[in-house]
């Protein structure tokens, strides 16, 4: 006789962990659940991760707070005009006593790397992010250091201030999983940051509740959780239609449809399931799909957004109708 299936698919643990980070942070980021369980997935699907939105919502707090809650090496480089290269890979320095070149690792090399306002680097500094983003290694002097695991960029960005910055190019775009706004917070948690904050930061407060290796870990069982082949289709699906709209100049690559599909495994595992359910893939295609596409010249004029894009596709590609388990 066959053995059922659990519902839960095994993800128990991953779940509960999960559970606990996310509550941790939102004792931090208050109002925000969904912005803070983006974040997450993000680190699960080992992505990385671009915020852009006004000044004071919260951007550096939400990586400080994600650092904090799983005992994770943390970096922040504040990017300016006359960042280098080098402040972020490293640089080799001559040792005299050693009579060799000895490597000092850059801001690039921790767990979880905030890049803050990273437009207003130049593009030869922001390019020293490509190669560790894409491989997650560094490369010096012919020399190539791994990162560790996890490896996270959270990169901010202000989208109302343009002067004295340097757009970001798509390719760079690209190597971002997620995209998200974490937008002003409602009146009563406003009232609750004045009272809470107001005193002493609750950053502070919050003590770790996973450490690296549980993170890892956790990473790893993302990557087993199960796409049926049906749902690799309609991923591809979704990511080809956004390249023959008529209102987008630029669709989304094949990079994009990996990173969808990674993150809705680990969207998945969040919910204590090991395997994608239609609705995983559903939730992701904004954030993971829309900073990388270029709406058409006639959209713009007509004020028509990629993620009004989108939200047409996903209405028009047709939906598996078997979404577990099928071959």
């Amino acid at each position: 006789m066959a053995t059922t299936r659990p519902e839960t698919g095994g993800m128990d643990a991953l779940a509960e962990s999960f559970g606990k980070i996310r509550g941790n942070i939102q004792r931090v980021i208050q109002g925000k659940p969904e912005a803070v369980r983006l974040t997450l997935i993000a680190l699960l699907a080992e992505g990385h991760l671009l915020i852009e939105d006004v000044p004071g919502v919260g951007k550096t707090m939400l990586a400080k707070a994600l650092a904090r809650s799983i005992d994770c090496s943390v970096r922040r480089i504040q990017f300016t005009p006359d960042l280098l290269p080098s402040d972020v890979t490293g640089v080799s320095v001559f040792n005299q006593e050693r009579g060799d070149f000895e490597f000092k690792p850059g801001a690039i090399f921790a767990n979880i790397v905030l890049g803050d306002e990273i437009n207003r680097a130049s593009p030869k500094t922001q390019a020293a992010l490509l190669e560790s983003m894409e491989e997650r290694q560094v490369t010096v002097d012919g020399t190539t250091y791994q990162l560790g695991v996890p490896f996270m960029v959270v990169a901010t960005q202000n989208p109302i201030e343009h002067e004295g910055t340097y757009p970001l190019p798509e390719a760079q775009r690209d190597r971002f999983m997620l995209e998200l706004e974490i937008g002003y917070p409602t009146r009563e948690a406003e009232i609750e940051i004045l009272e809470g904050h107001g005193r002493v930061s609750k950053l502070s407060d919050i003590a770790p509740v996973a450490d690296a290796p549980t993170v890892a870990q956790m990473i790893e069982s993302c990557r087993n959780v199960h796409v049926a082949d049906s749902l690799k289709r309609y991923i591809v699906d979704l990511v080809r239609a956004t390249r023959d709209h008529a209102d987008l100049a630029l669709g989304a690559s094949p990079r994009a449809a990996l990173a969808l599909l990674r993150a809705a495994r680990a969207g998945a595992a969040t919910h204590a399931r090991d395997y994608v359910v239609p609705d995983d893939i559903k939730e992701l295609v904004v954030p993971v799909l829309a900073h990388r596409m270029i709406p058409a010249p006639e959209a713009q004029m007509t004020g028509r957004s990629a993620v009004d894009v989108l939200a047409d596709i996903v209405e028009f590609v047709p939906i598996p109708i078997r979404g577990r388990g099928q071959a």
